[in-house]
């Protein structure tokens, strides 16, 4: 598949500036906040695969919270590994868009979304699961199909801006929840007690990740636009 010629340094820039508001504008990210909650999921049943753990489905909520089940040993590395994956998948999601649209793989990228999307639909157990990736794949597959390279170019790094941007708030919504103690059994909780390692301990790790995806994942994507600011 040949790459696309490389987009508008602007266009790199306003897609930033896209993605960051979806994720601080509050009615935006409750809505948006869906597209994470798929990748945080799926990153715990990709991980639970991996790492030889019984994928028993996924359920993904109306109010953007999910749940994976998986069976196996309750503790060890897979059931360790499985637990770390949730909040660290969107940046991580993030990251490889951005190293797919720094070669300009555009459309690959948008492929490979669909694609993963079906993948996961196969192990959803409710309907709202169901209808959220449905509706997520189809949005994905129609400015694969129909859209010109240059909306195709807007909507995937736009996206790929979002997961690298949004991946950093649910750890701030985490501490927040738990400093109050309304998630006692979050994967910071749960990690806790299969590690024995403060959950606070945790939380650190899910947010040094993200943060290092963002910033890995911010320069692969400014390459697109400061070698025009060089020449200007």
């Amino acid at each position: 598949m040949s790459a696309q010629p490389d987009p508008p340094g602007v266009l790199v820039l306003v897609t930033a500036v896209i993605g960051f508001a979806a994720v601080a504008f509050r009615p935006v990210w409750r809505i948006a906040r869906n597209a994470v909650t798929i990748a945080h999921e799926g990153g715990h049943a990709l991980v639970a695969l991996l790492t030889g753990r019984k994928l028993r489905g996924i359920r993904l909520e109306f109010d953007t919270s999910g749940l994976t089940l998986s069976a196996g040993r309750p503790t060890g590395p897979g059931m360790m590994f499985t637990l770390l994956a949730g909040y660290i998948a969107p940046s991580l999601v993030g990251l490889g868009g951005a190293w797919l649209l720094g070669g300009n793989r555009i459309t690959l990228l948008l492929w490979l979304a669909v694609v993963l999307l079906l993948l996961m639909l196969i192990n959803i157990r409710n309907l709202f699961g169901v209808l959220s990736l449905v509706v997520t794949g189809a949005i994905v597959l129609a400015v694969s199909w129909y859209a010109s390279p240059q909306v195709q170019a807007v909507f995937a790094y736009a996206s790929v801006w979002f997961l690298l941007f949004g991946g950093v708030r649910p750890v701030f919504e985490l501490q927040k929840l738990r400093s109050r103690g309304r998630m006692p059994e979050s994967d910071a909780d749960q990690l806790a007690g299969v590690t024995r390692v403060p959950a606070l301990f945790w939380v650190g790790v899910f947010l040094v990740v993200d943060l290092a995806a963002l910033v890995v994942g911010a320069f692969l994507l400014a390459g697109q636009w400061l070698p025009e600011l060089s020449t200007a």
